[in-house]
């Protein structure tokens, strides 16, 4: 808005020329998205309050966890806020790409608040049913799958694959069903990952801003043909949503931090992966969210290991899933857990970003 606003202007008034570096812009939706989140937050947490919106608990898990019960929730509501708000301010909004995240994040975000109203406003101890929640999904996955592959002419449906530079295999329509595996896969892993104070926030910022680097590289000529990555005319845009989304969190995690004062709720969570998921298939570097959100997939592998076990064998692997509540049952304090994540967080957000110049 601002850059469509004030850009023409810089024939007149040459300062207004910074809002044609997407770099600039990149820094100050960051910077715009924190503020809000961090200004904000107390009002809506006041507010959370006010209508008693807190937390279940389940009693299954640590005993320790049971204090939380009544934290107010729902904090994802801010988060995405502030991110829209700041993308609107800061992107092109010409920009295709802008869009097509913003609508990923808001038709996520409208699942995760009804089926975070039904649990806490109408106390429906169940929300949407799993279904229920996975048909939404799928729907609003696959209108993103479908606009890619027959609105936007020269969309690309070949593969990138990390660490090899010539093996791209073309996927065709089978594209379609792969994009919804990627949105909806990651959406399900990031709200898995949402346990403990600041758990998911925490990677869901790392994860953020190795695709801002990926997002911008892929959007910028010269950078794709030197590192040998798809060009994707326009990507580049998508950065300023995901400093938005950095920014957001950042200014989340001062509350959500150990001992959170407010949680994020699905309505936090599921547009939080969705959005990261469609930014991985924008910039054509899908594989690499495995990568880049090594934490989600080990958190929803987890599940899956213990639900399969179970099943088939009678028997647990884990003392408890997903994995973070395992580590708790074993005596590690919830920080160590949360921290210790983080560090395995960065240091894949860094392998995945050693991809780009290693194939």
């Amino acid at each position: 808005m601002l850059y469509n606003w004030l850009y023409p202007l810089h024939t007149e008034f040459s300062i207004l020329n910074v809002f044609r570096y997407l770099s600039f812009r990149i820094i100050y939706a960051s910077v715009t998205a924190f503020l809000i989140a961090f200004v904000l937050a107390p009002w809506l947490i006041k507010k959370l309050q006010e209508i008693k919106l807190g937390q279940q608990v389940r009693d299954d898990g640590p005993k320790r966890h049971l204090a939380k019960s009544g934290t107010p929730t729902m904090g994802g509501l801010l988060i995405i806020f502030a991110v829209v708000l700041a993308t609107l301010l800061w992107a092109d909004l010409t920009n295709k790409y802008v869009w097509l995240v913003i609508l990923s994040t808001l038709g996520f975000g409208l699942i995760g608040f009804v089926d975070d109203y039904l649990k806490f406003i109408k106390a429906q101890s169940k929300g949407l049913t799993a279904s229920q929640k996975f048909a939404g999904q799928v729907a609003i996955a696959l209108a993103i799958g479908l606009i890619l592959y027959f609105f936007l002419p020269g969309y690309s449906t070949k593969l990138s694959v990390p660490f090899f530079k010539n093996f791209t295999p073309e996927l065709g329509w089978l594209y379609i069903p792969f994009v919804v595996l990627v949105i909806v896969g990651s959406s399900n892993a990031v709200n898995l990952t949402d346990g403990l104070d600041g758990l998911a926030v925490g990677p869901v910022m790392i994860a953020s801003m190795a695709y801002t680097i990926v997002a911008y590289a892929a959007g910028h000529r010269l950078f794709a043909d030197y590192l040998l990555i798809p060009h994707i005319e326009g990507a580049g845009e998508v950065g300023v949503f995901t400093a938005a989304i950095f920014g957001a969190s950042l200014g989340f995690l001062w509350f959500n931090t150990y001992p959170a004062t407010v949680f994020m709720g699905d309505v936090g969570s599921l547009p939080l992966g969705a959005a990261l998921g469609t930014v991985a298939v924008i910039s054509k570097h899908e594989l690499l969210l495995l990568l880049v959100g090594g934490v989600f997939v080990i958190e929803a592998v987890s599940v899956i290991f213990q639900v399969l076990s179970f099943k088939s064998r009678g028997k647990r692997i884990f003392l408890m899933a997903p994995i973070h509540h395992h580590f708790e049952m074993k005596g590690w304090e919830e920080p160590k857990v949360v921290v210790r994540l983080w560090i395995i967080a960065i240091l894949l957000a860094l392998l995945s970003l050693s991809t780009l110049k290693l194939r």
